[in-house]
C-alpha cells in the first residue's frame, strides 16, 4: 500500500514516516508546504493535484487538517487520513471538514466534541503518542558533553509571549479591558474547566473585533467570532500569562532551566538556555533532568499535549498541570504527577527534588506504560485500523 505524506515540517513527521516504513507501507512525501507558505488556496490545489497525478497512491496522510488536501482527496476519491495534534486548529471549522473522504483523528476530546457533529462518521478521538526507539538511540549514545543537559528543573518550549495575538488589540475602552483582564486572570488559575466561552458577551466580542487591525473569518466556515476570540486570541494570551507567572515563581525558589526563544528578561533568576535541537538535544534534557515541567496551552482543554509523551518516552520524570484526560491514560502519582495551582507546583518540585527514589520510580513507571501502550507503533495501528474500518 502506498501513502502520500503531506508534509509541512511538523516535528512528528519523521517518527510517523518511520512507523509507516515499519508497517511496510511505501511512502512518498509532498514537501512544497515545508518551504512555500504563501500559496493561495487555488494554487495549493493546483500544485498538490499535479503532484498526486504524477504519484498515484492509496491514501493521503498529514499531521493536522488541510482543507485543500481534503478538497483534492474528495475529487480523486481517495481517503484523507489526518491526525490533529494541536489546538486551536482553525482549519477544522472549514466546510471541507464535512467531506466523506476524511478520516480525522483529534487528540483533545473537547475539540473532538465540537467537530464530530459536523461529520459523525469521519471524525474520531485519539490520544497522541511517543517514540521510544528513536529516543533510546540518542539517550544511550549521547556523545560528548551530554552532562550539560542535566538540570534540577527543566522546561522546553515557548512562553507564547512572542506569538500573543492579543498584542494586536488596541483602543479598547477601560470597562472592556478590565472585564477581559478579570476573566483571563480567573481562567489562568483554573485547570480542567475552560469557561471563557461562557463569559464572552456579544458586546465584548464586537468591541474586540473592532479593536483588531485585521480580522476575518473565512466564508462558509463553522467558526464563530466567539470561538475564535475565545481559543485563538484569549486562550493564547492566558497561556502566555500562565507560563510567565509559573516560571517566574518557580525560578525564584528553585534552580530552573528553560530552553526557549522567548524573552525571559522579566525572570532574572531563570537560566535561559536558548533553543534546543528537537531530535538531538531534547531527549537528553528530558532524560537527564531531575524534573521536567509540562504547562498545557489553554486552547488544549482536556487532552494531553505532545510534550507529556515526549518526556515519558525519554524516561523523564514529568510534572504536568491537571488535564482531564491524563488520568484516562496514566496513573497520577504513580506514572506522572499533576498540579492544580502554581503554589502546588512549587511544593511538588521541592518534594520530588528531595525524594530521588520516589521520583525515579514514577519516571520508570511512566516510561513503561508509554512503551507498552502509547508508542507510535501501537497508536498508529489503532488509527489506521479505524481509518479503513469501513
Amino acid at each position: 500500500m502506498k501513502v502520500l505524506f503531506y508534509r509541512y515540517r511538523s516535528i512528528l513527521e519523521p517518527d510517523i514516516m518511520h512507523t509507516f516504513d515499519e508497517f511496510g507501507l511505501e511512502t512518498v512525501a509532498y514537501e512544497r508546504e515545508m518551504t512555500v507558505k504563501d500559496d493561495t488556496p487555488a494554487e495549493s490545489v493546483k500544485h498538490f493535484s499535479r503532484f498526486l497525478m504524477e504519484n498515484p497512491c492509496d491514501f493521503i496522510f498529514s499531521i493536522n487538517f488541510f482543507p485543500h488536501v481534503s478538497e483534492v482527496a474528495q475529487i480523486f476519491h481517495l481517503r484523507y487520513v489526518t491526525w490533529v495534534v494541536d489546538a486551536p486548529v482553525l482549519e477544522l471549522y472549514t466546510k471541507m471538514i464535512t467531506n466523506s473522504c476524511n478520516r480525522v483523528f483529534i487528540f483533545d476530546r473537547a475539540l473532538y466534541d465540537e467537530i464530530h457533529p459536523l461529520n459523525p462518521d469521519c471524525v474520531f478521538h485519539l490520544h497522541l503518542a511517543g517514540s521510544v526507539s528513536s529516543r533510546r538511540e540518542i539517550i544511550e549514545h549521547p556523545g560528548k558533553g551530554a552532562d550539560r543537559f542535566a538540570h534540577p528543573v527543566a522546561f522546553v518550549g515557548s512562553l507564547y509571549s512572542e506569538k500573543d495575538p492579543m498584542d494586536q488589540v488596541h483602543d479598547l475602552d477601560d470597562y472592556t479591558r478590565g472585564y477581559l483582564e478579570g476573566i483571563m486572570s480567573a481562567q489562568e488559575k483554573v485547570y480542567g474547566y475552560y469557561f471563557i466561552d461562557e463569559l464572552l458577551t456579544d458586546e465584548v466580542v464586537a468591541k474586540l473585533k473592532r479593536s483588531l487591525p485585521v480580522y476575518q473569518i473565512p466564508e462558509e466556515s463553522f467558526l464563530t467570532d466567539e470561538k475564535l476570540m475565545s481559543l485563538f486570541y484569549i486562550g493564547n494570551h492566558i497561556t502566555a500569562m500562565e507560563r510567565a507567572d509559573t516560571f517566574r515563581r518557580l525560578s525564584d525558589s528553585t534552580d530552573t532551566y528553560i530552553y526557549t526563544g522567548s524573552d525571559t528578561s522579566a525572570m532574572p533568576a531563570i537560566h535561559n538556555m536558548g533553543f534546543a535541537n528537537t531530535l538531538l538535544e531534547m531527549p537528553l534534557i528530558f532524560n537527564r533532568s531531575m524534573i521536567n515541567i509540562n504547562t498545557t496551552s489553554k486552547a488544549i482543554r482536556t487532552g494531553l499535549p505532545l510534550r507529556i509523551f515526549d518526556i515519558l518516552s525519554c524516561g523523564g520524570f514529568c510534572i504536568s498541570n491537571y488535564q482531564e484526560e491524563i488520568a484516562e491514560l496514566f496513573t497520577p502519582g504513580e506514572e506522572i504527577v499533576m498540579y492544580s495551582s502554581i503554589e502546588e507546583l512549587c511544593d511538588l518540585v521541592a518534594y520530588y527534588l528531595g525524594h530521588d527514589a520516589k521520583r525515579k520510580e514514577i519516571a520508570h513507571a511512566g516510561y513503561e506504560r508509554l512503551a507498552r501502550d502509547y508508542t507510535y507503533e501501537v497508536t498508529m495501528q489503532q488509527l489506521l485500523y479505524k481509518a479503513f474500518e469501513k
